[in-house]
């Protein structure tokens, strides 16, 4: 789907001082929602990589401009997104993430100022539908805003960061995140987490089969004990034993890549 034609501000000669950027793939569940809290923003827009549902439509249909490009990796597909904003400043949002009214008032206000060329928000996410206030997960500060001839981001294929050339500053309102409704959405993210991660330590030195184990059992100890997720209830233990499948499956999937080119 080609994007469609430009949004009124662009076409009477207004600047576009916020540009809202979103991938995508097989989100209609989340993207009206999300689309929804962006409504302060100038232009949304939304890269979709080949979804199989009505995602590319609902998201037309909330005015949203909409392109389709094949996947490349978080990072990469979001440095395409980033490509496509003409707003002086851009707002980097996930589908599963809900930008509030004090969240929007905050960021109209700080990109107002202009005091900084990039800012951090406090994200809450949920679990099995509980806020995860321990665990290692919360406050997890996120650059997500920041001006567009400013940052980048980096071309990780899984867990990318923007890389931001000035002051980066902190926002207050929290960003909501809700990225696991129900336990087999989290074996779904381990499995596909897993394998991007997997390709990105095949590159580096040996990983030892012994050396998953290791680094898995931390992964539980880190965020059920020294990050106090047994606080988060029997939503943290579930987490913290996503956490280390998670990191265990990532070693032996790299581990067994590098035993067959051997």
């Amino acid at each position: 789907m080609d994007l469609p034609p430009r949004h009124a501000s662009q076409v009477q000669g207004a600047a576009v001082k916020l540009s809202a950027i979103i991938i995508t793939k097989n989100e209609a569940a989340n993207i009206a929602a999300c689309l929804d809290g962006l409504a302060f923003c100038d232009e949304r827009i939304v890269v979709d990589s080949g979804s199989g549902d009505d995602t590319m439509r609902i998201a037309a249909a909330a005015g949203a401009s909409v392109v389709t490009h094949e996947w490349t990796g978080f990072g990469a597909q979001k440095n395409f997104a980033l490509g496509l904003a003409q707003g002086e400043w851009v707002l980097s949002i996930d589908a599963d993430e809900r930008v509030s009214a004090a969240l929007a008032a905050e960021i109209s206000s700080a990109i107002g100022r202009g005091d900084a060329d990039g800012y951090e928000i406090p994200r809450l996410s949920t679990f099995l539908g509980r806020p995860m206030r321990h665990s290692g997960w919360f406050p997890d500060h996120v650059l997500r805003l920041f001006r567009r001839e400013k940052a980048r981001f980096t071309d990780d294929l899984v867990h990318e960061r923007v890389i931001c050339d000035g002051r980066v500053a902190r926002l207050s309102a929290v960003l909501d995140h809700h990225p696991v409704a129900r336990l087999e959405d989290a074996i779904a993210r381990l499995d596909s987490y897993s394998t991007a991660g997997a390709r990105m330590l095949a590159s580096r030195p040996p990983v030892s089969f012994w050396r998953g184990i290791a680094h898995g059992l931390w992964s539980f100890l880190r965020a059920y004990i020294w990050r106090l997720g047994f606080l988060d209830g029997r939503e943290g233990f579930l987490l913290a034993v996503a956490n280390a499948e998670g990191t265990y499956y990532r070693y032996m999937k790299a581990w067994l890549a590098r035993r067959r080119r051997e």
